[in-house]
């Protein structure tokens, strides 16, 4: 006796591929399209020679904790290389990854790998809390 094999997929087992196939189309960043936006909190100065130092304010139940008790200071302040000032000074809301990689190479035309150094630094900034991504909520 032959049995018949199907091999049609069921409606959920449809679903669930699809479902698969946007769920991998949303874990596959392309950063070149992402716009980053600073933080409006964070406060910023430049010296004479054109470098940025952030001025980060610590807040928080914690972060009076270690005031109070392991002396830390209230405001920290970073100081960027001339590359992250550049990036800093540069974000406008506006412009893409992209269009900042070219502005990046324009200006420093002998860096190696500036796209893939600009995508880090940007993700340091967008995991520190100090840009985030257009459309995209402020965490707290």
């Amino acid at each position: 006796m032959k049995v018949a094999v199907s091999t049609a997929l069921t409606g959920t087992e449809v679903q669930k591929e699809d479902l698969i196939r946007e769920m991998k189309a949303k874990q596959s960043k392309n950063y070149l399209d992402y716009i980053p936006v600073k933080d409006p909190e964070i406060q910023y100065h430049t010296d004479e020679e054109g470098i940025v130092t952030l001025e980060i304010e610590w807040k928080g139940f914690y972060h009076r904790i270690a005031q109070r008790f392991f002396h830390r200071p209230r405001v920290s302040d970073i100081k960027l290389d001339a590359y992250g000032s550049f990036v800093w000074l540069i974000i406008d809301d506006i412009s893409d990854v992209h269009q900042i990689s070219k502005k990046l190479d324009e200006k420093f035309p002998g860096m190696e790998k500036s796209l893939s150094r600009l995508i880090k630094f940007l993700e340091i900034l967008h995991d520190n809390h100090l840009i985030r991504w257009k459309g995209e909520k402020w965490k707290q």
